[in-house]
């Protein structure tokens, strides 16, 4: 089993405190015989629905020394696991879940903005004091 990242405990709070039920810890899916773990499957039943919403959450930290590195491994995940959840899970939604201040500082530069609307990237944005979710962004 891969090493937790650093905040995973702080999203999973955040979660619960937004209403989501903790499902996976980890999410496993295979496909074309590659195994994946994303970091968190959830779901959250709605009130005029029986089934409720589906999402995955891959967290990242984004500690290193390069935040272009965390930016780019991060984004190649990203891809990665949302096609493998369009084959074997298609009503879950994936969502990189980021700290408050990489969001605030790196992820508001020109060049992050480009890519997360290119490749359409779905945000979670979680506050690591407050353990609350700052910002939901699809």
């Amino acid at each position: 089993m891969p090493k937790k990242d650093k905040f995973h405990q702080v999203v999973e709070i955040a979660l619960r405190k937004d209403g989501w039920e903790i499902t996976d810890d980890p999410l496993f899916i295979t496909v074309g015989g590659v195994d994946m773990l994303i970091d968190l499957g959830a779901e959250r039943l709605l009130a005029a629905e029986k089934q409720g919403e589906k999402i995955a959450v891959e967290i990242k930290s984004f500690l290193n020394t390069s935040a272009i590195t965390d930016f780019h491994l991060a984004v190649g995940q990203f891809i990665n696991y949302r096609t493998a959840l369009k084959i074997k899970d298609p009503q879950r939604q994936l969502f990189m879940a980021i700290p408050l201040t990489t969001y605030n500082d790196f992820f508001q530069r020109e060049f992050a903005t480009i890519i997360i609307e290119d490749y359409q990237l779905a945000l979670l944005v979680y506050d690591i004091e407050d353990e609350v979710i700052a910002l939901w962004k699809k």
